[in-house]
């Protein structure tokens, strides 16, 4: 148990390494501009978590990556590179919204499960047209799904600015959704959503799918040697189109949940970018459900925290997006194949060390406590 531990502990170098070397040449830049690096970072961590309304944004913020990062990490298990999350979001948010114009008077109890189930079939109907396209086609997901993602801003402007538009007809936007179709709030007057806490429970089934059930087994297979599974009597086409099916099923309910819990309506260029920084927060988490929830953690906490930066320290809240790129290139450095190597010859030169400091790291964590 203690070898797996520690295993399990070697993984988590890169992206550990890939933070602090982000956070460093950071810290250099603004040195070098002139810029007080500790205002910069304690503005940060304040606007991410200084009182319960800001900590409450963090988690508002990560709740859409927590989803989405799910969806490309679980598509990432079967060796399928899922990019097209953002147009599925988009899709789960405008299916949401033409559902809701038809749920006015309807009991919560009814509308809201009909709404997410509405996202989570959109989102999986966008993500099978790529898998089609793979399995019958072969033609690449990478290429497939980041077409679909223009295709699905095109669709959402097109509805926003005509049929799905306002009755007032004053914005490209929906109408907002009635209350049967609006997430509930936990802590009002913040805008903390029954969404959040629900985004956990589905990275635990997630992580129940992959690696305690016979089809995350194959699905796993899958990616790790396709042709092995194949020889083994994996059906390898179905595997993908299921994993694309379940990834986009997750980025869908992503759009919905957002909608419902958030923004109550869709507008033009509704999503920032949800569905690429879900990439990002895949492979930060190294494609662990644990640590995808940690990943959209940090990722949120540096959303909820840049508009602090600038009106505290006065520096740009595009140096969030800096520090999200420079931890993905670090890890892009320290996650290749002569990394993983390196990092493995120090484990098992270091086995006896890494066992005795997971036994001990329990115990000093309760010890400071």
């Amino acid at each position: 148990m203690g070898t797996t531990l520690a295993a399990r502990a070697v993984v988590l170098v890169p992206p550990f390494l890939a933070l602090v070397s982000a956070f460093a040449v950071v810290t250099l830049g603004l040195w070098l501009t002139g810029v007080d690096a500790v205002q910069v970072f304690s503005a940060l961590l304040a606007g991410a978590g200084g009182d319960q309304y800001r900590l409450s944004e963090t988690l508002v913020k990560a709740c859409p990556l927590l989803y989405t990062g799910l969806a490309v990490a679980l598509s990432l298990h079967a060796g399928v590179w899922n990019i097209g999350a953002e147009g599925q979001f988009l899709l789960g948010a405008l299916a949401t919204a033409w559902v809701g114009r038809y749920l006015t008077g309807l009991s919560p109890v009814l509308g809201l499960p009909l709404t997410c189930s509405v996202a989570l079939v959109a989102g999986s109907a966008w993500a099978l047209c790529a898998a089609l396209l793979k399995t019958k086609r072969g033609v690449n997901e990478v290429i497939s799904t980041i077409m679909l993602n223009f295709i699905a801003a095109g669709l959402v402007s097109y509805c926003v600015h005509g049929p799905l538009m306002e009755a007032g007809g004053q914005y490209p936007q929906t109408d907002l959704l009635p209350e049967s179709a609006q997430l509930p709030r936990l802590l009002p007057p913040t805008r903390l959503h029954l969404g959040v806490p629900l985004a956990l429970v589905f990275a635990v089934g997630v992580w129940f799918f992959l690696f305690r059930t016979k089809a995350g087994f194959k699905l796993r297979a899958t990616g790790a040697n396709a042709i092995a599974a194949r020889f083994a009597g994996i059906r390898v086409d179905h595997q993908l189109t299921l994993a694309l099916v379940l990834s986009g099923a997750l980025a869908g309910l992503a759009g919905g949940i957002e909608v419902s819990g958030v923004t109550q309506r869709v507008y033009e260029k509704f999503s920032p970018g949800y569905g690429y920084t879900a990439i990002a927060v895949a492979l930060v988490g190294q494609r662990s459900p644990l640590g995808v929830v940690l990943a959209a953690l940090f990722f949120g906490a540096l959303d909820a925290g840049s508009g602090t930066v600038q009106r505290v320290a006065g520096v740009s809240s595009v140096l969030v997006s800096v520090i999200q790129a420079t931890v993905v290139f670090f890890l892009a450095a320290y996650s290749t194949e002569t990394g993983h190597q390196f990092w493995q010859r120090r484990y098992e030169n270091r086995k006896p060390v890494l066992m005795l400091a997971c036994c001990l790291l329990p115990l000093a964590c309760s010890a400071l406590s």
